[in-house]
């Protein structure tokens, strides 16, 4: 879906909808702005539910700041206005209050987007803006002084976050990519210390190459299609269940010998659709698509591993604070996990950019899934299904094991008991 073809009301409405329904704000909470063309703002009203915001709940402010609609504009409009008269290069300005990022603001910290490789790409340079009270004049001085430095994310003191972008897509991705290093950050504090990645690390990302030679299919079989509907399927529900992210997160599976299909790169993982889904056949890509950064890690697990037809890379929150503070993960929680998850190794930072063959062969029966320091989760299974299955599964472990730390010391299953489920179900 060409999201920046909707017109700007039906945009607002969509991200407020992700907003609210993440859990990021509340029902009076927050809000949305996006400058047309023609100089007009259209913004989210004042003293409407957000939660069940609608198309014509919209407020259109004219440049002669007459208005158009049903309610007021936002009280936090002054500073829209302000911003946007600051920085021209701006289209579109997001405020909330996520409770991971007003933790930050409370304890006047910003979040260290070092903390995996994309971040800092997603979210730009990130500011802090001093204290003033919400829609007054000083506050709309505070942020848009800030953003006139080149900041484009601003964190606001015992306040929210302000977010901007060429689009309300981009402004909404350094949102909700902040907000998760936020989370991930508080989540590795519980289990030990968070680790930051350096710029040589970042760097690494230009190592991978997704400019394979093009083919053009000669047709598109049945089964090709049927997998196409249920990837898509699954990148939208792992999109609901926060298991990856708008800008993050990889599916592919299997097509035959030499073929596999894989989610494109760059795209919007809310709104994926089958016809941006990219198919690989004997090293070359489908033509005119351009496949995941990921995509020779796939080819070769595939290539190593004739059992493996489904992988997933996923950056569930609760795991990530694993893969973030270092800390092993041991998944014998509860049987279901020991036996579906088997042990999920903890790699170092590196070789999902520089030795592919050393990655892949990692991946065995007993460890079919691998958790990369500061970077992903990598999931693998005999199907989609199945890989799907055991990144749930992990994440749900993940996050009892970190729930389980403010209570006391974890127990896990022993090694006889261990045993007795080795014998029973994975003999």
């Amino acid at each position: 879906m060409k999201f920046d073809l909707l017109h700007p009301a039906d945009q607002i409405v969509a991200i407020m909808e992700r907003i609210y329904g993440y859990g990021m704000t509340t029902m009076s909470g927050g809000n949305i702005s996006i400058l047309d063309q023609n100089g007009d703002i259209w913004i989210t009203p004042a003293a409407v539910d957000k939660g069940s915001l609608r198309r014509d709940d919209i407020v259109r402010v004219k440049r002669d700041s007459s208005t158009e609609g049903n309610h007021k504009p936002s009280s936090e409009y002054p500073f829209h206005r302000a911003i946007y008269e600051c920085r021209k290069d701006i289209k579109a300005i997001l405020h909330a209050h996520p409770a991971a990022l007003v933790s930050f603001s409370i304890v006047r910290q910003i979040p260290d987007t070092r903390v995996f490789p994309t971040a800092r790409q997603v979210c730009g340079k990130v500011g802090y803006a001093p204290y003033a009270i919400p829609g007054s004049e000083q506050l709309s001085k505070n942020i848009a002084d800030v953003f006139a430095q080149g900041h484009d994310t601003v964190l606001l003191e015992n306040h929210g976050t302000v977010a901007s972008g060429i689009s309300v897509l981009q402004a909404f991705q350094r949102f909700e990519t902040l907000d998760f290093c936020a989370r991930l950050i508080i989540k590795a504090n519980i289990l030990g210390k968070p680790q930051f990645l350096s710029d040589v690390q970042i760097n690494l990302l230009n190592h991978r190459t997704h400019y394979l030679p093009e083919i053009v299919p000669e047709g598109h079989s049945s089964r090709e299609k049927e997998l196409r509907k249920k990837m898509c399927g699954l990148v939208e529900r792992s999109y609901r269940h926060m298991l990856v992210t708008s800008t993050e997160g990889t599916f592919s599976t299997r097509l035959d010998a030499t073929g596999f299909l894989i989610t494109p790169y760059g795209a919007d993982r809310r709104n994926m659709e089958i016809e941006d889904i990219v198919l690989i056949q004997k090293g070359k890509r489908e033509a005119g698509k351009l496949p995941s950064r990921s995509v020779l890690m796939h080819q070769k697990v595939y290539e190593q591993h004739p059992d493996i037809n489904a992988i997933i890379l996923a950056f569930p929150p609760n795991l990530m604070a694993f893969a973030v503070s270092a800390t092993p993960f041991d998944t014998r929680t509860i049987p279901e996990s020991y036996i579906l998850l088997r042990d999920i190794l903890l790699l170092p930072f590196g070789p999902q950019y520089l030795d592919l063959d050393e990655l892949a062969a990692t991946i065995t029966k007993d460890n079919p899934l691998v958790l990369i320091e500061n970077d992903c989760l990598i999931s693998t299974g005999s199907d989609l299904l199945h890989a799907f299955d055991r990144l749930e599964v992990a994440e749900f472990s993940a996050k009892a094991i970190i729930a389980a730390r403010a209570l006391g010391t974890v127990v896990p299953i022993n090694e006889e008991q261990t045993n007795d489920l080795n014998r029973l179900f994975l003999s």
